[in-house]
This record gives structure tokens, C-alpha cells and sequence, in this order.
């Protein structure tokens, strides 16, 4: 493998896939809140549809600013940089896939609020490679970014297919290096998710996709999640109920305009729009209103709980955590009274 060539091509991969930061335009022209001045919080994200879509509304409708605060965003790649950013205190709050999950569940950080339900991940191989199955894996080469929901996917369908890990040769790689890697043919398969799979099909047209996340859905779900660090929730929960102030009325207006969303979050990202159309089709978007009922009667902490389960089975967590050690529902729920 000639990986000067991969490396180089990957990063021209990753600076097409994940477009520059966004500042957050939506400068404060108040005080927001009780006339106070904007608290200032930095938050991380992830440059795709259900990392941005909410976070490109407040910034349109000034969510931000209504709330009294000021937001300083910064892109990453993945969850687990995110996590390993709020243990560090260089963010306040971000967002990680449901493949991180395993992070806050470890007590890296709190879950504030569920975001979208993943429906995005595959496990995708090459047209004619003969592979048909899960099970035809066996012995094959495939892609992975590790400790992300690909990864998880991948573990769910070889344990469906009675194998393990150990029965294929797992390449961890980052999302951006599977892309190239799959499109030259140097992996047999990979487990990887939309948007990206999309960017493969510009070179792979007839791609097979093996299995994807609709398939344990609703046995499992697979939230996206908002997250933030430990110390500030316990010692300022009044910052973190104002953000979620600010994630709720974002995600209703995503929920309410979906075909808007992707349009708004591309400009937000300064990014194609096409590279957005039809993203929110690989997602589940619920309101708010219902968040907050599957958050009071533990149905979304049973999300957690199933993903705990996935992450035992995978080697991630020794045992699986009550949710309540970190995911804060009760937080999540009484953060729409006014």
C-alpha cells in the first residue's frame, strides 16, 4: 500500500467533506436573558446533517443570542475527539454519534439531550466482489473508524451472522481514509455512514450494501446525542439548561422544516447543497414535546441503555451503566419551562 498517496488524498478527501468552521453569525444584539451579558460557551460539532442541522437553526434564528448566550462553535471529525476535548476543558458542550456513546457511558461526560435516531450507518462491499452476506466476511479486509456507529453496525451485523470481530481483519481508519481506501479497491469492505457513502458512490455507482441501521431499528435505536462536560453540569446547570433552551427550539424548527434544514445547514457550512439534499431521509427527527415525554418516562434512557448493551458485547465498557449516571433527563425535560 502506497500510503504517501492514501495519506495525501485522504486529507483532500477530509478538507472537500468537512468544510471550515462556522463562527456563529448570530452575534448577540442584546443582552438575551434577564438583560445579563451573553455567557460565552464553546461547542463542538461534526460538519454533516445531524451534527449541524440544529446548530444551523439557532444561528438563523438568533436561538443564541434570545437565550443570553454567545456561542464560539468548532468543527471536529468525530465524537470521541469531541469527548477527549471536554475532558481537556478546551469545549463546554459538543455533539457525538451514537457509536461514542460509550464515552459519556464510561463517565467522560453527560448526555444533555438526544438528538436525531441514526439511520445512516452501512456495511457496504464492491459490485462482483462475491461477497453477498454478512457472513461472507469471514477473512475479508475491511474499514472501520473505531469507536464510531460504523463501528457499532459492523459488530451488530457479524454477531447476527454468528461471528466476532476476530473472524475479519478490522482496519481502523479515519472516516475520511475509508472513503479513498473503498474507492481504490484497497478494502474489500467497509463500515461507514451517509453522507460518506455517497462521496464512495461518486467512484462506486454499484456499491452492495450489506446491512444498514434500519435493520434493529426499533429493537435498537440509535440517537445522536448533545453532550457536555461533567463539571459544568454539576456546577452550572443554569448555563446548560439555556443551551438546551436553544437545542429544543432548533430542533423543532429542523423537525417542522426538514427540506429547509438541509438547504440551511449546506450555507451554514458553506458547503454545496447538494451535498445536504435528502440527508435528513437517513435520519429519524422527533419534536421536542415528544423528546421531553420519552426522556421523563425513561424511554429514551432505554436508547442508552440498548447502546450500553452493543458496547459491553464489543469490548467498549466492562458492564453497562444505569443511564442516569450520565444522561441527565430530568435536566432535558424541565428545560422547556420558562
Amino acid at each position: 500500500m502506497r500510503r504517501p498517496r492514501i495519506l495525501a488524498t485522504a486529507l483532500a478527501a477530509l478538507a472537500i467533506l468537512l468544510p471550515v468552521t462556522a463562527c456563529g453569525s448570530s452575534s448577540p444584539s442584546s443582552s438575551g436573558e434577564g438583560g445579563a451579558e451573553p455567557a460565552k460557551v464553546r461547542f463542538g460539532y461534526i460538519a454533516d446533517f445531524s451534527g449541524a442541522a440544529v446548530l444551523a437553526a439557532a444561528d438563523k434564528h438568533g436561538l443564541w443570542a434570545k437565550h443570553g448566550l454567545e456561542p464560539e462553535l468548532k468543527v471536529f471529525t468525530n465524537g470521541p475527539l469531541q469527548i477527549q476535548a471536554l475532558g481537556s476543558g478546551d469545549i463546554d458542550f459538543g455533539y457525538i454519534g451514537s457509536g461514542a456513546t460509550w464515552l459519556p457511558a464510561s463517565g467522560k461526560a453527560k448526555i444533555i439531550a438526544p438528538n436525531m435516531l441514526g439511520m445512516a450507518d452501512r456495511v457496504i462491499v464492491h459490485p462482483g466482489s462475491g461477497i453477498s452476506s454478512v457472513a461472507d466476511l469471514k477473512g475479508k479486509k475491511i474499514g472501520v473508524p473505531e469507536g464510531t456507529s460504523g463501528d457499532m453496525i459492523l459488530e451488530l451485523a457479524l454477531k447476527k451472522a454468528g461471528l466476532t470481530g476476530k473472524d475479519v481483519q478490522k482496519v481502523n481508519m479515519d472516516p475520511s481514509t475509508v472513503v479513498t481506501a473503498f474507492s481504490g479497491k484497497q478494502i474489500d469492505a467497509a463500515a461507514i455512514w451517509y453522507p460518506l457513502i455517497d462521496t464512495i458512490k461518486k467512484n462506486v455507482p454499484d456499491l452492495v450494501e450489506l446491512t444498514k441501521s434500519e435493520d434493529y431499528y426499533p429493537e435498537l435505536s440509535f440517537p445522536s446525542s448533545f453532550v457536555a462536560r461533567n463539571e459544568l453540569v454539576a456546577e452550572d446547570a443554569a448555563t446548560v439548561t439555556k443551551v438546551l433552551r436553544v437545542l429544543q427550539e432548533g430542533n423543532d424548527w429542523v423537525a417542522g422544516n426538514t427540506a429547509e434544514a438541509e438547504t440551511l445547514t449546506a450555507t451554514f457550512l458553506k458547503a454545496p447543497a447538494e451535498q445536504f439534499k435528502g440527508a435528513s431521509s437517513v435520519t429519524k427527527i422527533l419534536p421536542t414535546a415528544e423528546l421531553r415525554q420519552l426522556a421523563q418516562d425513561g424511554s429514551a434512557a432505554g436508547w442508552y441503555k440498548g447502546l450500553a448493551d452493543i458496547f459491553v458485547t464489543m469490548g467498549k465498557l466492562t458492564e453497562s451503566p444505569d443511564p442516569a449516571t450520565y444522561f441527565t433527563a430530568d435536566l432535558y425535560a424541565s428545560a422547556g419551562a420558562s
